[in-house]
Parts: structure tokens; C-alpha cells; sequence
């Protein structure tokens, strides 16, 4: 999978530096997964679905929410690079915050849960300050042609330090008392999260192109010119509605975890599954930089809509087979389906990017990202009305949602193809 060679920033100095700000977020962002550290932490705080349903859809929302306010003021701005650096040195920052409170709590977890909850969901809604400036200065970067393969070599460099991450956690759960073992991790991933904010500013920001209108823009207005572009353009219209059904598939992942654990998948076992998470990210990594960058972004996202159907089947069938399965057996059937999992993820955000940089106008891409993840927010939610079916039905039941959501997320796909030829 070679770098393309093209004049600005691909296969030059812009192009690696961007690329190893993403690997070093990759591997960091790993070491606080929120399908599998958090989600393990969370419930050996509180053992509650419901506060590890919180904690998923709080990193989601928060991830999603700030754009809106950003997009504006970014839009507005002559540079975007100060809006990232305040999101990502701040969100480093907050790890650390993390790591310090975990380190001193020892195993007094009762008010470290409080504590721990009040800096995560600080972390997320900073977290969301680099979505909008991240976006419009790669895709002014980065050319269209060689997008989905920088994301799949980020995705791939960091995949191979996220090994290496899953390893020292391994170690750290197996063998030092838990939080402070926890609060190790943090602390790790607090570094890459500062490594790579220093390695994106380091390649700079593009001249921003000329606004097509000069006149004063006030915030009533841009939000008017979001329903504008709601209204008027089908294809984002359509991509819209396959994320809302998307977040219905992903309500699922904190809860492999809990489903793990409740069939006997002991807490040092977390960072196996993170690196079969991690492999599973990493084998998908060429396929899915050559069908994106080959075939288009729309076929990239046809094809991670139909892998969504594996992960919550293969929960399933777990679970059907579970009672005859020996310990070493159920930790081999979860490794392969975290597998799954990982290609999932990887493909979702190598797919979701690129398509949301190819329809948005380059003029306009702050505004377009914020447009678009703000009316997307509402389905970070999902992952508390999954906790609400874990607990009023069953996991499994969550995992048959997941399933229906996937399918008729297939169907709108198709849509959006037909849209697109005619």
C-alpha cells in the first residue's frame, strides 16, 4: 500500500506528519477505548449497564455536540489550526487528569467513580472541539484521491503501537491492583495524545480559500444555512439518516464487554481483547484505503454496512453456545469476534470521514461537519436505551436491535448509490 506521490502534502513532509498525529491518536485513543477499557473500568466501579451505557454515549455526545458552535466560529476564522490546538492539548490534558485521579483513589473506587465520570465527560466535550478544525485541514492537505489511504496508513501505524498498548495493559491488569494499574493507562495514553497534537501542528495549516460571501455571518444565520442544507441537499440527507441507524449498531459495543464478563472473561483479560480489537483494525487497514480510494467512498461505506451484520451475530452466537464452551474456548470466541469488531470501527471511521470530506463543499467544510455531526448527535443517546434493553429484556436483545438497525442501514445505502447514478 504505497503512499501516493502528489505535489501537496501526499507522500511528502505534510502527509507523514498528519499521518503519525493520527497513529499516535489511534494508539492513545486505544489505551481509553470505550468499548473495551472504559467500558471494563466503569463496571468494575459500579457494575451497572446503565453507567457503562453513560459513559459510551457521553464520549459520543460529547464528541458530537461542540461542533456546532465550533463550525461557526471556525468558519468564520481566517485559520482553524488554534481551534485544534485547544481541543487537542486539552483533551490530552484531561488524561492525565484521569491517570492522577485513578493513581491517588487507590481502591477507595466509591468516590473515584464520581470524580472519574465529571473528567470523562470533560474529555469528550473537549475531545469535540478538534472534529470540525481536523477535518477542513486535512481535506485542504490531503487530496481527495489520497484520503482514504492516509487514513488507512494512520490507522495502520497505529494500529501497530495499539498492539503494543494492549500488551503493557495486559501486564498492568494482570499483575498491579487494578485502578492503579488503570490509572498506568491513562497516564500512557495521555502522552500519545500530546505526541501526536504536537506532531499535526507541526505540519501547519493551508492558505483558507476565499468565502463566496464576505458579508457579516451572525450565528442565527448559520445555523438557518444548516436546515438550508438539510433541506436542499438529498445526499447529505440520506448520509444523515444511515448514521442515525449506524448509532443504533454501535449502541452495541460497550456491551460486549459487560456480555464478556458476565460469562466468566476475567478484567486482565480486557487488553487481549483490545489487541484482537487492534489486529482486527490492522488486517483491515489496506482493504479499506484501496476501496475507498478505488472504487469511491460510497462503496467503502456499502461495504462496512454489511460487516456491521458480524459482530452482533457472532454475540449471538456466543451466547447460544456458551454453556458448552471450556473458559480457554469462550476467551478464543470473544478474541475473534472483538477481531470483527476492530475491522468495524476502522472501517466506519476511514468511510465516515471520507465521505463526509468528498460531499462537503471546501468553501464549506467547517460549516458541513458541524452541520452534519450536530444532527447526528441525537443517536449518541442510543447507547443509554441499549443499557435500558440490557436491563428491562436481555444483552442479547440489544444485539438483535443492533441487527435491524444494520439491515435497514444496508437499505438506505442503496438509496444513496441510486441517488448518486441518476
Amino acid at each position: 500500500m504505497p503512499p501516493p506521490k502528489t505535489e501537496h502534502g501526499a507522500g511528502g513532509p505534510v502527509f507523514w506528519k498528519i499521518t503519525g498525529a493520527g497513529a499516535s491518536f489511534q494508539a492513545g485513543s486505544s489505551a481509553v477505548d470505550s468499548a473495551t477499557i472504559v467500558a471494563s473500568l466503569v463496571n468494575h466501579l459500579t457494575g451497572s449497564v446503565y453507567a457503562v451505557g453513560a459513559a459510551s454515549a457521553v464520549l459520543r455526545l460529547g464528541w458530537l455536540l461542540p461542533q456546532l458552535i465550533v463550525g461557526f466560529m471556525a468558519q468564520r476564522s481566517e485559520r482553524r489550526m488554534p481551534f485544534y490546538i485547544v481541543g487537542a492539548f486539552g483533551r490530552a490534558g484531561c488524561l492525565a487528569l484521569i491517570a492522577m485521579l485513578l493513581a491517588v483513589a487507590g481502591e477507595s473506587a466509591a468516590w473515584a467513580t464520581g470524580g472519574f465520570m465529571a473528567l470523562w465527560t470533560l474529555y469528550a466535550f473537549v475531545s469535540g472541539i478538534v472534529a470540525v478544525p481536523y477535518n477542513d485541514i486535512v481535506g485542504r492537505s490531503i487530496p481527495s484521491g489520497a484520503r482514504s489511504r492516509m487514513l488507512a496508513w494512520r490507522f495502520f501505524g497505529g494500529g501497530i503501537l495499539a498492539l503494543a498498548v494492549a500488551a503493557v495493559i495486559h501486564g498492568l491488569l494482570a499483575t498491579g491492583p487494578i485502578l492503579t494499574a488503570y490509572a498506568l493507562v491513562f497516564a500512557l495514553a495521555s502522552a500519545l495524545m500530546f505526541v501526536s497534537s504536537i506532531s499535526f501542528v507541526s505540519a501547519g495549516e493551508p492558505r483558507t480559500p476565499s468565502k463566496p460571501d464576505e458579508s457579516p455571518m451572525t450565528f442565527r444565520s448559520f445555523l438557518k444555512g444548516g436546515l438550508d442544507v438539510f433541506r436542499s441537499d438529498a445526499r447529505f440527507r440520506l448520509f444523515l439518516y444511515t448514521q442515525w441507524l449506524g448509532g443504533a449498531t454501535l449502541m452495541t459495543l460497550p456491551f460486549y464487554v459487560v456480555f464478556a464478563s458476565n460469562v466468566g472473561i476475567r478484567a486482565e483479560n480486557v487488553g487481549i481483547l483490545l489487541g484482537a480489537q487492534t489486529v482486527g483494525s490492522l488486517a483491515s487497514n489496506a482493504l479499506w484505503g484501496r476501496i475507498g480510494d478505488r472504487y469511491g467512498k460510497l462503496v467503502l461505506l456499502q461495504a462496512v454496512g454489511a460487516l456491521r451484520l458480524v459482530p452482533p451475530l457472532g454475540a449471538l452466537a456466543i451466547f447460544a453456545a456458551a454453556s458448552s464452551f471450556p473458559p480457554w474456548a469462550m476467551l478464543v470466541a470473544f478474541a475473534a469476534l472483538f477481531v470483527a469488531v476492530g475491522a468495524l470501527v476502522n472501517g466506519m471511521t476511514v468511510g465516515y470521514l471520507g465521505y463526509l470530506m468528498e460531499i462537503s463543499p471546501n468553501e464549506l467544510r467547517p460549516a458541513y461537519s458541524a452541520y452534519f455531526n450536530a444532527l447526528a448527535s441525537p443517536a449518541a443517546l442510543l447507547p443509554l436505551a441499549g443499557a435500558a434493553i440490557a436491563d428491562g429484556l436481555s444483552l442479547e436483545a440489544v444485539f438483535i436491535v443492533a441487527l435491524i438497525a444494520a439491515a435497514f442501514q444496508i437499505v438506505l445505502y442503496a438509496r444513496l448509490a441510486c441517488w448518486e447514478a441518476g
